[in-house]
């Protein structure tokens, strides 16, 4: 076999292989960057922190997470049985009956801004719906983690 030819077999064998390995928030943040311009100074690079994804979300992040949670129920993006998650999330944290409201971490995160553990932030509010839909899935996977 020619060299040129197992190179080709080669690459395409890589390329499947890499585009199989991708994990749905790969792929949700590959799609993210090239919505948003990740060449440009205003695109991904600059609103993801240069990470080109969503920020981690931990314990210390669960009022928030609960504000993103409500922020994505309003809007459509999750259907009725996230509530039930988010009070769930709001009861453990110690929030729940209201005292949510006071919190500065959900208040943030009613108003589209996802905060992660590590500082970073993210505006869901820049993303089209197709792709809020993912971010709010993702939110809602990890704040089951948290319960």
């Amino acid at each position: 076999m020619p060299p040129s030819r197992a190179c080709a077999i080669a690459l395409a064998v890589l390329t499947t292989l890499s585009a199989h390995a991708a994990s749905p928030l790969d792929k949700l943040r590959s799609a993210a960057g090239e919505q948003l311009g990740a060449g440009s100074s205003g695109g991904a690079a600059g609103m993801l922190g240069g990470l080109g994804g969503l920020p981690s979300i931990g314990s210390g992040t669960a009022s928030n997470a609960a504000g993103v949670l409500q922020y994505c129920i309003e809007r459509k993006y999750l259907a009725g049985g996230a509530a039930g998650i988010k009070d769930k999330l709001l009861g453990k944290i110690g929030l729940g009956g209201g005292k949510e409201t006071q919190d500065k971490g959900y208040q943030s995160g009613l108003s589209g801004i996802l905060s992660g553990s590590d500082g970073k932030s993210f505006d869901m509010g820049k993303l089209q719906d197709q792709l809020k839909d993912k971010a709010c899935d993702y939110v809602l996977d990890n704040a089951k983690s948290l319960i």
